[in-house]
């Protein structure tokens, strides 16, 4: 399941690095995408860090300025309040950081580089039928008009339904949490009605 989810992310980040009309590529050239993705991930663990041990920095020097300058108990407590906040933010951020290094550690697995491949692969074979089905889909709205990020998260979900026979919920769920993750909120509600569509137009094609 975790590594299934690794393996979605990666080929997310893999795929927002080929050119917008790219050619077919070859493995290696696969191999090597989902390689910069990992180094990608790692470079977001430090980064997270970073930001944390700054936030942490800046509490300790509003809790100092509440000792040191306030000028009344009312100016005081706002401070305290200031630095409570910021040291909750860098809690919650260390709190992300420490489970990136277990995605950057099963990221390096052969089954989630496997799929990640066969994620990518799939995705560039039945880029034109999945931008038909997903265009199908929309309501007044075309795949061409949405962010890059939000296009490949669509095609991901939808190969993973149409082709590898992925439970729809769970690749609506998935897709989902990856729009949460590098999308916005509009994105990802708008990826989950598109995607509930998509479901529902196979499931009739099935019956029929």
């Amino acid at each position: 399941m975790k590594a299934r989810r690794i393996a979605r992310e990666l080929a997310l980040l893999s795929l927002s690095q080929l050119p917008a009309n790219q050619e077919k590529l070859q493995a290696q050239q696969l191999q090597n995408l989902v390689l910069a993705s990992i180094r990608t991930l790692t470079a977001e663990v430090q980064d997270t860090i970073e930001t944390a041990s700054a936030e942490l920095n800046r509490g300790s020097d509003r809790l100092l300025t509440s000792q040191t300058r306030a000028a009344d108990i009312q100016s005081a407590r706002a401070m305290v309040q200031d630095a409570i906040e910021l040291t909750q933010t860098a809690i919650n951020r260390l709190g992300a950081a420490l489970e990136l290094p277990e995605v950057v550690q099963l990221s390096n697995q052969q089954e989630v580089r496997n799929y990640a491949l066969e994620l990518l692969s799939l995705v560039q074979q039945r880029r034109t039928e999945l931008d038909q089905v997903l265009n199908q889909a929309m309501v007044d709205w075309q795949m061409h008009r949405l962010a890059r990020i939000d296009q490949d998260i669509l095609r991901l979900a939808s190969a993973e339904m149409m082709y590898l026979g992925l439970d729809s919920r769970m690749a609506i769920n998935e897709a989902i949490e990856l729009a949460k993750r590098y999308s916005d909120d509009e994105g990802h509600r708008f990826i989950n009605g598109v995607l509930r569509r998509v479901n529902d137009k196979l499931k009739a094609e099935s019956l029929a």
